[in-house]
């Protein structure tokens, strides 16, 4: 999947996620509690889709929970402002299992809709105002309709990274 210089416009205009949102963890670590996908394929095509992401390679998080996988943004690529990054030039990270959700940095204007439209929440510490408002938990995705939303949110956090969004 390319980064697509219009995918942060499509986010934006996300249809609401169906149903209740998931239950979470009011504090860190930051986990989601249920509503994770019951077909395992569903994971496994996400991680595919977003290891074709440019410039980009998959590396333990230095700030999440053991196991979490993150993508982590080559140096030359890593133009956008401080706050589209976790740490380093980490800009997003996969929970594992059974938690399944991961966080972000994406644009403010795409954390406020995403949190709106139940497809997010402010990350805790966030909330708290120790860390930017672009931090977000992406709720995991239950099936591929999902999936294909948590790609684009992901390739628009990529863009907000490599300053390469509009």
């Amino acid at each position: 999947m390319a980064a697509d210089p219009g995918m942060i416009t499509t986010v934006l205009e996300v249809a609401p996620r169906p149903g209740p949102r998931p239950r979470t963890t009011p504090t860190n670590p930051h986990t989601q509690l249920d509503q994770q996908p019951t077909d395992p394929g569903v994971r496994d095509r996400l991680v595919a889709a977003l290891s074709r992401l440019p410039s980009v390679r998959w590396a333990p998080s230095a700030i999440s929970v053991p196991g979490a996988e993150a993508l982590w943004l080559e140096a030359a690529a890593a133009r956008g402002p401080a706050d589209a990054f976790l740490i380093g030039r980490e800009f997003a990270h996969l929970h594992p299992a059974p938690d399944f959700s991961l966080h972000a940095m994406v644009p403010p204007a795409l954390a406020r809709v995403l949190v709106a439209r139940g497809w997010a929440e402010p990350h805790p510490v966030a909330r708290m105002g120790l860390i930017p408002p672009t931090a977000v938990m992406v709720y995991a995705p239950r099936d591929d309709g999902e999936r294909a939303v948590v790609e684009a949110v992901v390739a628009a956090s990529h863009q907000y990274a490599t300053g390469t969004a509009r």
